[in-house]
């Protein structure tokens, strides 16, 4: 494939990647002088309307999305039984690759680019379409750390229709979800858990679930708890492992109930690692306990009981009425006696309200309220607080006191503290695709001082923004400086000119097709004899150009006259070759001797009868040899 051109527009320069549906290139769109990346349909599929119905899917599905963390796709198009999608090409790693170079990334960097993930997730959703198949695969890391994900071969709108069928389970077995497992009902919930597992193999290395077989695996992740992070690497923050074990529970209902949810946790665990804001849903219905049933028999022998306590009764009635008359007048003396005594010790240990002791003021500045609240609550104090922001005193530190030091205060008194808040915090902004200079004025209107750094971006003019650092939704301190970058556009890179001198038109271009560039114009301009010979070309040999830019060549003007001849070329047996036949043709003049290539390519079967212009010498003849995918097809002299 490499070397073909898809659309008149589309160049195919090297294979970069593929799958079990499609592979991908490298290519190089003419129009608009950029790379780009072809995903091409693998040709055993191009007559399996199910793959080439998952293929249109995914160009579908990702065409109506537009976010900086998704692959752009930019073309579809359907050639000569070859289906393809024209997108980004983005210039890095799949994440599974970087995940295995590093063995193991940090919690920061872990949450960081599952940020980035979910903010994508984020926007499909919102967008209707559940990706299905979110793993580290299929997530491109660009030289700069940002994500994309790529790949929505198996997406589909939110609808009845993504019941998977039991049979046909479609998805990554380690990364998908207990209900994709099943086969059963998929929705925005198993791309959140399939990013959880993803996160998880991030801090831990690992894989939280593991077998022989995929079907062990999937059972695993319908039946079996995951081991927490926690206890593979203590190191890992406490919220993180929250935030991972909520996201991968087996009930859809306990888990993350939108990207929203945990996207809010994930910006706040970068500023509480160790906080216990992720809310797990864990209740439990009340057990139901078994209650024997009555019978006729319990019934007949409860009335037995009746009339037995009722006999009882009448025979002991005298007897109550005399115990209770002797219970009324000892709990009467005894009442008496408690009242004297109590008044007696009351009266004696009861605290003097005057002897209450006050306290006299410390300096409390400096010090955490917490300690001091705690210490004159003790002594009766009421505590009041007014924070205030303080770029060099950390949070919850007093600041000042409205009672002066020495100062006493008696119980019930009232002191107030100004405590500091910490430094201010500004909530950086998306300035992505903006105009630097807009970009550096919103920067300055937030209270932080903006630095441009340049870099070079395949899909955006330059001048716009790429990133920030810090990025979106990151606090960072009032008067922090904040890195822009700033788009050069394209990487415009260069080649060499190969030397054509000595080769026929048709051996140039195919030199300078290897080279990355192409056949400029030709002179002289009416020359019409395929097998003249270059003398001079320009640029010169050897100059470095940019890539894509044309070379004009001069043909000699010594040779021979040569008219054309025109012969049909016709199949005997068409159903014995394939779709694209090798068609090599060989001449030799009469008037040189000398054997050339007048044809080496490869050329549909559909294009035969093939009219080949055999260039032949004025009262001459010229001997034709052609070759059909290396075979000799036959031998003739024209004219």
């Amino acid at each position: 494939m490499e070397g073909k051109t898809l659309g008149n527009r589309y160049e195919l320069l090297e294979k970069i990647g593929g799958g079990g549906m499609a592979i991908v290139y490298k290519a190089k769109c003419t129009l608009l002088n950029r790379f780009v990346a072809v995903k091409i349909l693998r040709p055993e599929f191009v007559n399996d309307e199910e793959f080439v119905k998952r293929f249109r899917i995914e160009a579908q599905s990702a065409a109506s999305l537009s976010h900086p963390n998704i692959v752009s796709i930019y073309d579809v198009g359907h050639e000569e039984n070859i289906h393809y999608i024209v997108m980004e090409f983005i210039d890095g790693v799949t994440l599974k690759d970087y995940i295995n170079q590093k063995k193991q990334l940090s919690w920061k960097e872990s949450v960081k680019i599952a940020v980035q993930i979910c903010s994508a997730i984020e926007h499909a959703h919102r967008n209707h379409i559940v990706h299905r198949d979110i793993k580290p695969h299929n997530i491109l890391l660009t030289e700069q750390g940002i994500a994309k994900v790529t790949d929505f071969g198996i997406a589909r709108a939110v609808s009845s229709s993504t019941i998977t069928m039991v049979g046909s389970t479609i998805g990554s077995v380690h990364y998908f979800s207990p209900e994709q497992a099943r086969g059963g009902y998929t929705d925005e919930k198993s791309d959140l858990y399939s990013l959880g597992i993803a996160l998880y193999e991030m801090v831990t290395g690992k894989l939280p679930f593991d077998g022989e077989t995929p079907v062990a695996i999937a059972l695993k992740h319908i039946q079996q708890e995951a081991q927490q992070p926690l206890e593979i690497d203590e190191n890992i923050p406490k919220g993180v492992n929250d935030i991972i074990m909520k996201a991968i529970k087996k009930d859809q209902n306990k888990r993350y109930q939108s990207a929203t949810e945990m996207l809010n946790d994930m910006h706040r665990v970068l500023s509480e690692p160790d906080g216990s804001f992720v809310i797990q849903e864990n209740q439990e219905d009340m057990p139901t306990r078994r209650v024997k049933a009555i019978s006729s028999e319990d019934l007949s022998k409860k009335d037995e009981y009746k009339i037995k306590d009722e006999e009882k009764k009448k025979e002991s009635k005298g007897d109550r009425l005399t115990v209770w008359l002797a219970v009324a007048t000892s709990a009467i003396i005894i009442g008496l006696f408690t009242y004297i005594g109590y008044s007696f010790v009351y009266n004696f240990v009861k605290p003097d309200e005057a002897t209450k002791k006050e306290i006299k003021v410390e300096d409390y500045t400096g010090k955490s309220i917490d300690t001091v609240r705690e210490k004159l609550a003790s002594a009766g104090i009421k505590v009041k607080e007014r924070e205030k922001t303080n770029d060099k005193v950390e949070k919850g530190i007093i600041l000042d006191q409205n009672v002066a030091v020495g100062n006493t205060l008696k119980p019930d008194g009232n002191i107030e503290f100004i405590v500091s808040s910490g430094p201010k915090m500004v909530k950086m902004i998306d300035l992505k695709k903006q105009d630097y200079r807009q970009a550096s004025s919103k920067v300055t209107e937030l209270g932080l001082v903006p630095r441009i750094e340049e870099e070079f971006n395949e899909t955006l003019v330059a001048g716009l923004i790429t990133r920030t650092s810090p990025e979106e939704g990151e606090e960072v301190k009032s008067g922090s400086e904040v890195v822009l970058y700033k788009s050069k556009g394209p990487e415009i890179k260069t080649t060499k000119v190969p030397d054509l001198k000595g080769k026929t038109r048709m051996e140039a271009q195919k030199a300078l097709a290897d080279a990355k560039l192409t056949l400029g114009k030709v002179f002289p301009e009416d020359s019409k004899n395929l097998t003249d010979k270059i003398v001079s070309q320009k640029p010169e040999a050897q100059s470095e150009i940019n890539e894509g830019s044309p070379v004009d060549i001069y043909l000699e003007t010594n040779t021979l006259a040569r008219k054309i001849y025109s012969v049909s070329l016709a199949l005997n047996n068409p159903d014995q070759y394939k779709d694209k036949i090798r068609v090599k043709v060989e001449v030799t003049p009469s008037d040189t001797n000398k054997t050339e290539n007048l044809k080496d390519d490869e050329i549909e079967k559909s294009r035969f009868p093939l009219t080949l212009a055999i260039p032949v010498p004025e009262n001459g003849t010229t001997s034709v040899v052609v070759y059909l995918d290396g075979s000799e097809f036959t031998r003739f002299v024209a004219p």
